[in-house]
């Protein structure tokens, strides 16, 4: 696990050459026609080669943006109470996330439910992990969950405290449509983003939320529209892709089939770029490292989206919904990047088509801010190439 000496970025100039196919993140030009990436201090500098301090040689490796997890519930630390168990933030750097968004603080045992202390962890989990990157991942925490008894100054207050977003309506008392679009009226006013619990309890004492109570509430992210784990119908998904107007989520930790039908109401009312993946873990589901990887695999063999722009569901686009700027491959964005190949044995002439086929990516090395923080993955199969630094 990285400690925090180790995160600041990568000094001076890396050149990374021989790229295989170099994936954008970016869904209006998701595959670039270069085979060379500049690096300086930690941020992509552009496309051309040039003088540089270290030259990473890619092998005929493809180059990817890091998956960005949407909807995660980490805790402190790299350990989540949920499965009792250490080192998933690492295990998930192995498996090419390089960041993760809490939507919520929810597995610590016996969390406090009364405002104050949910100010209080939320803005502790933030700082925490401000502070603490395992293996150099970032992790956005501190996400609220909102109670009935919260009025507007409690929205003020964390605010005021440096709180991005909320966690999941829905994982709280505030759940049904009215309550849920008196936070969300609250949050847009103030410039919090709000995400929304969608489908049934996902644990005790969490509740059942339909699409009527979405589209009513009206939140920034539709929450798993393909259930956590529990769907709702699918004619309820068309119609959240039809009239709800925040990103729409599909994660892991939910209905596979039901993920295919909210991509196909995304594409269906053309709404692709507003179509993001996450894995909605640690959860009762269990920790899962490829989770990422197997969402964005599903879309690009079920789903018959072509893999570069299955990619971009889980990096640019939720770059572009959430407002960060990792997530694409572009001069002044953070050199946060996946090596990955194929996985040996697999079908395909490349990792593109081995995605098409059903197989997750071999990741052959990860970096963040510029620096490598692993080589061939501990959680995928191994990469059929390897690149040398």
């Amino acid at each position: 696990m990285a400690d925090v000496a180790k995160d600041t970025p990568e000094p001076g100039r890396t050149l990374i050459r021989n790229i295989g196919r170099l994936l954008t993140g970016d869904l209006d030009a998701p595959l670039a026609d270069s085979d060379c990436l500049m690096i300086e201090d930690g941020v992509i500098l552009g496309f051309e080669e040039g003088d540089a301090d270290r030259v990473i040689d890619a092998a005929g490796c493809a180059l990817a943006p890091g998956l960005i997890d949407g909807h995660c519930h980490p805790v402190f630390g790299d350990w989540t109470p949920r499965q009792n168990q250490v080192g998933w933030i690492e295990m998930n750097v192995n498996g090419a996330v390089t960041s993760f968004i809490s939507a919520g603080e929810v597995h610590l045992p016996g969390r406090p439910k009364d405002a104050e202390g949910v100010k209080a962890l939320a803005m502790v989990a933030q700082r925490c992990f401000s502070n603490f990157r395992s293996a150099g991942a970032k992790v956005i925490a501190g996400a609220p969950v909102p109670e009935l008894d919260f009025d507007r100054d409690f929205y003020v207050g964390i605010k005021e405290a440096g709180i991005r977003h909320i966690g999941e309506i829905g994982l709280g008392t505030v759940a049904k449509g009215p309550d849920a679009a008196r936070v969300t009226g609250w949050c847009r006013e103030l410039g919090i983003e709000t995400i929304m619990h969608t489908g049934g309890p996902s644990i005790a004492g969490s509740h059942h939320v339909t699409a009527a109570d979405v589209i009513e509430a009206q939140p920034d992210v539709v929450s798993h529209i393909n259930g956590g784990p529990t769907s709702i119908p699918h004619e309820e998904i068309r119609e959240l892709c039809r009239h709800a107007n925040g990103a729409l989520e599909a994660v892991h930790n939910g209905n596979e089939k039901s993920a295919l039908v909210a991509l196909e109401g995304a594409m269906a009312e053309g709404r692709l770029a507003d179509f993001l993946i996450g894995t909605d873990a640690p959860a009762g589901s269990g920790v899962q490292p490829n989770g990422m990887l197997r969402m964005a695999t599903l879309l690009a063999s079920f789903g018959g989206l072509p893999a570069e722009q299955a990619w971009c569901c889980g990096t640019g686009n939720v770059a572009k919904r959430r407002g960060l700027e990792q997530g694409i491959v572009a001069a002044g964005r953070p050199a946060d990047l996946v090596f990955m190949d194929r996985p040996m044995g697999s079908d395909g002439d490349d990792v593109l088509g081995g995605m098409a086929v059903g197989n997750i990516p071999g990741i052959a090395a990860v970096m963040i801010d510029g620096k490598m923080r692993t080589g061939r993955s501990r959680s995928t199969p191994p990469s059929a190439r390897v690149p040398v630094l």
